[in-house]
């Protein structure tokens, strides 16, 4: 919101130059964006959503009231009131009064001209262009008391009416803006004897445009529906200086008041007079908000005793009626104006004193602590293992959005399932949560590409979202080099078995063997694809998945295809990784020397290396500590259809020195295993 520090200054006199007023206010929680210093100094606040007050030059001048403890003077107002018997220059009827609780309008005899001077160079320094005197001064009280309004051509209004109620289905409206939008039955609208004007409380539509040639107008000042007004602007893609500010909560004693300005302003620049007096449709009126506020419950929250005085000072100038309960200053009844829309509670009030009493004078002090604290999530420790794992394997750690596009998370959702949408998405790009960290790392992997990094290795640990609910995953991108370059070996691209390599590691440091198992997956190409199962005592559990990302899917996303993305992706409630920072174990070197036997055997050449190393596992004793193929061959003297496949076999006891009988009796019974599993033979 740019405050103009002029228009400030006539609405409170602050003894302070533009620095300081934007320091003092910065202090009670509006951040500054910037100062424009010139002939109308701007302070450039940034006012936070539970704060429509703040967008106007009153909403700041009370807060500057309050700091230096001046009167506030309200701008100048002119109201008119109609009698019963005077007939009404424009019909009103207000349909939806849900979606549009109160809807003034008055009707002026106007002059339709450039505005002054000194309206226009405010609106200048405010960020708004100036159009012509109507308009201008429309945005002009929008501007000083944050009440949105707008003027319509009243004799290009059919029926001379002004109709308040839902959008039909199938209705179009084309806006000021010049672009034709479709409207839905969730939109209120503003309508004329044959059809709609405007879209309530976001934007006006051309056919009803002050034009030079007007001469009356029916002036519109209502308050809307804070949900209707986000869901329509959302909807129609259109976010308006009105629409911000209704979106956010709007004052229900405000429509007239601005009406009122309006008119004051109409008559001080000769632009126009009213003609007849205020309509004010307000069905169901709202009573004013009453809460208790213990000056007990303020030390308790902020940590110190605020004096009774300095609350009374506080709260008065803020718009708030105050009446102390008892002669001690113990409690006090606190009326809350209708345009403090976030006052809803005694906290929010406790708030509003800690921020203009200082919080930088709250005492540095510890919190009294009744019970010991909780001891850290388990899912901590698994976490930082897993990073620590993945950091020393090279890689470096991204952090992305949990919301990603419908188009991104499609490929990467279970069969038939669809993504977790949003029911009220910040934009398209954030439409669903994501069913895999997948997408994310893609993004970042091309963002990396973009900027001339070809060598590229990035995790991520994070939530993902499915059918059955949340869960927490590792996961990882992978192309480039599968090592950093140097003169000693020539380059190598990343290919399947280092992607493996990394599960691998992930596996390992949780003391269970992985196993892999070809994975048919529509992200992944086929034959480069594998699920990862790991055996825990005996258990089969789904770990994840490792391969090759399809090309397809990398060069919708801007990625070259030309070039391998190797990716996987683990469930971290699978894995059980050891923190490291809380239990460290050792084990011995082995004091007993190891047997090694080597076996060769034909096998199917279809016949997965996951299931040799399987069957060998269960046919095994205790004693075989390491199992590594050496030899893979086909060719003469190997049957079609058939490979040779030769396995290094590695045997040690932690008690007793083992002998060759005791090696030989285990790579006999593991031969038969893969005999009777596989139909192996021996060579």
């Amino acid at each position: 919101m740019k405050i103009v520090h002029p228009w400030l200054a006539e609405l409170v006199p602050i003894p302070a130059d533009v620095e300081e007023v934007a320091r003092e206010i910065s202090l009670r929680g509006f951040e500054v964006a910037s100062i424009e210093r010139g002939r109308l100094p701007v302070i450039d606040f940034e006012i936070t959503a539970n704060r429509p007050d703040c967008l106007s030059h009153v909403g700041i001048a009370r807060e500057a009231a309050t700091i230096w403890g001046q009167p506030l003077r309200l701008p100048e107002m002119r109201s008119t009131s109609r009698t019963a018997a005077e007939p009404a220059p424009v019909e009103v009827r207000l349909e939806d009064h849900v979606r549009c609780p109160r809807y003034c309008a008055q009707v002026f005899e106007v002059t339709v001209g450039p505005s002054p001077a000194w309206l226009a160079e405010r609106l200048e320094a405010a960020g708004v262009r100036p159009i012509n005197v109507v308009v201008d001064i429309t945005n002009y009280v929008m501007l000083e008391i944050g009440q949105p309004m707008h003027a319509f051509d009243l004799d290009r209004l059919d029926g001379r009416a002004l109709v308040i109620r839902r959008a039909g289905e199938g209705e179009r409206l084309t806006t000021l803006d010049g672009v034709e939008r479709a409207l839905d039955a969730e939109m209120v609208v503003i309508a004329d004897a044959t059809g709609v004007v405007a879209v309530g409380g976001v934007m006006g539509g051309g056919r009803s445009e002050i034009s030079g040639t007007t001469t009356r107008i029916a002036l519109e000042s209502a308050c809307f529906q804070a949900a209707s007004i986000r869901g329509a602007s959302k909807r129609l893609g259109l976010k308006t200086e009105a629409s911000i500010r209704f979106e956010r909560g709007a004052d229900i004693e405000a429509p007239p008041a601005g009406i009122a300005r309006a008119a004051a302003l109409f008559e001080q620049t000769g632009a126009g007079r009213p003609v007849g007096g205020l309509i004010d449709r307000y069905p169901a009126m709202r009573q004013p908000r009453t809460l208790t506020l213990r000056t007990a419950r303020i030390g308790h929250v902020l940590g110190m005793n605020v004096p009774p005085d300095d609350i009374a000072r506080i709260l008065p100038p803020l718009g708030f009626g105050v009446t102390w309960t008892d002669p001690g200053r113990g409690a006090l009844i606190v009326d809350v104006p209708p345009f403090r829309v976030d006052v809803l509670r005694e906290i929010d009030l406790i708030e509003e004193v800690g921020r203009h009493y200082g919080f930088d004078r709250l005492p540095a002090t510890f919190p009294a602590l009744a019970t010991p604290q909780a001891a850290p999530d388990e899912r901590i420790g698994r976490d930082r293992a897993v990073r620590r794992v993945l950091h020393a394997a090279g890689f470096s750690e991204s952090m992305t959005f949990a919301f990603i596009e419908r188009a991104a998370a499609g490929p990467f959702c279970a069969a038939g399932v669809a993504p977790a949408a949003l029911a009220n998405p910040l934009s398209e790009k954030f439409a669903v949560l994501r069913p895999s960290l997948l997408p994310g790392l893609l993004d970042s992997c091309v963002h990396n590409r973009r900027r001339e990094r070809r060598d590229i290795k990035l995790f991520e640990t994070g939530s993902r979202f499915t059918a059955e609910g949340e869960g927490r995953a590792a996961a990882f991108v992978w192309c480039g080099s599968a090592s950093a370059p140097h003169w000693s070996a020539p380059d190598r691209a990343v290919d399947f078995f280092d992607a493996k390599g990394v599960i691998d590691a992930l596996a390992g440091a949780s003391d269970a063997r992985v196993e892999y198992r070809p994975a048919e997956h529509p992200f992944l190409v086929a034959g480069r694809a594998a699920d990862a199962h790991l055996i825990i005592d005996g258990d089969t559990r789904r770990l994840g998945i490792v391969g090759q990302l399809a090309p397809s899917l990398a060069d919708a996303r801007g990625f070259p295809a030309s070039e391998a993305i190797y990716v996987g992706e683990i469930d971290l409630a699978v894995i059980a990784l050891r923190s490291g920072s809380e239990t460290f174990r050792a084990a011995s070197l082995p004091r007993f020397p190891s047997i090694v036997r080597d076996i060769s055997m034909l096998v199917d050449e279809s016949l997965p290396a996951a299931a040799v190393r399987g069957t060998i596992h269960s046919g095994a004793p205790a004693t075989l500590v390491s199992i590594a193929e050496f030899d893979r061959y086909q060719g003469k003297g190997v049957p079609d259809g058939k490979v040779s496949l030769s396995v290094r076999l590695t045997f040690r006891a932690a008690d007793r020195t083992l002998t060759d009988e005791d090696a030989q009796a285990a790579t006999e019974g593991i031969v038969a295993a893969l005999k009777a599993a596989h139909g192996a033979e021996r060579r």
